[in-house]
C-alpha cells in the first residue's frame, strides 16, 4: 500500500491497487483512511502529465525509490 500525504503531513490517500480497465488506469484506495475511492486516469489526461515534466523532475522521479524516507 502506498500513502500520499497532504502539506500538513496528514494522510490524504492510501492507494491499495492499480488496475487496467480498457484504456484507463484505475487507482483504488481510501481517502483520509476511511472513504473508499476509485479514480480513473484517461489516456488524454496521462499525456498531459508529460507537459508537466522537465529534466530535473524526471531525474528526481527515477531516483526517489532509492532515497531515505522522512519517517
Amino acid at each position: 500500500m502506498m500513502t500520499l500525504y497532504s502539506a500538513d503531513n496528514s494522510k490524504l490517500m492510501e492507494v491499495s491497487a492499480l488496475e487496467i480497465d480498457g484504456n484507463q488506469l484505475l487507482i483504488k484506495g481510501k481517502i483520509f483512511g476511511a472513504m473508499p475511492m476509485t479514480a480513473k486516469l484517461k489516456p488524454d489526461e496521462a499525456r498531459k502529465l508529460f507537459g508537466l515534466l522537465n529534466l530535473k523532475l524526471i531525474f528526481f522521479l527515477l531516483t526517489i525509490p532509492f532515497r531515505k524516507g522522512d519517517s
